[in-house]
C-alpha cells in the first residue's frame, strides 16, 4: 500500500448517506453505508457509479437516541473504485459543518488536530 498523502484526518464513520446528483439525468441513490469521513470529504460504500467530476448533495442522516441530523454537503465525485465512490465536500451549510465537526471531534480522539484543520483550511 502507498504512502497516504492526505492532509485532513479521516475517521472511521458509518451511517446513512443519499446521493443526490445535480444533473438531472443522473438518479439518486441510497448508499450502502458511509465509510469514512474528514473536514474535506467522504468515501461511501456503494455498487451506484457516477462519473468522476458529477456534482451531488450528499444527505447524512445521523441517528441520536432521541432524533435524527440532517447533514446536507454539495459534493464532487473525486474517484471511483470497484467498492465505492470518494467525494470532495465543495459546499457545507453552517449548521451542517457544526455537526460534521462534532462527529470528528468525538470519532477521532484528536480534537485539537481537527481544529488545527478548520483554522489551515482559513489561511
Amino acid at each position: 500500500m502507498g504512502i497516504d498523502k492526505r492532509k485532513n484526518l479521516r475517521v472511521v464513520f458509518k451511517t446513512n448517506c443519499s446521493v443526490e446528483p445535480i444533473n438531472g439525468d443522473l438518479s439518486p441513490f441510497e448508499a450502502d453505508s458511509t465509510k469514512d469521513i474528514s473536514l474535506k470529504g467522504m468515501y461511501i460504500e456503494t455498487e451506484n457509479r457516477l462519473p468522476i467530476g458529477s456534482s451531488c448533495i450528499l444527505i447524512l442522516k445521523l441517528a441520536g437516541t432521541s432524533s435524527e441530523l440532517i447533514l446536507s454537503i454539495r459534493a464532487k465525485v473525486a474517484r471511483a473504485d470497484s467498492n465505492g465512490l470518494a467525494f470532495t465536500f465543495e459546499e457545507i451549510d453552517m449548521d451542517s459543518f457544526f455537526h460534521l465537526r462534532n462527529v470528528l471531534y468525538y470519532n477521532s480522539g484528536d480534537p485539537d488536530r481537527i481544529d488545527k484543520e478548520i483554522i489551515d483550511t482559513q489561511d
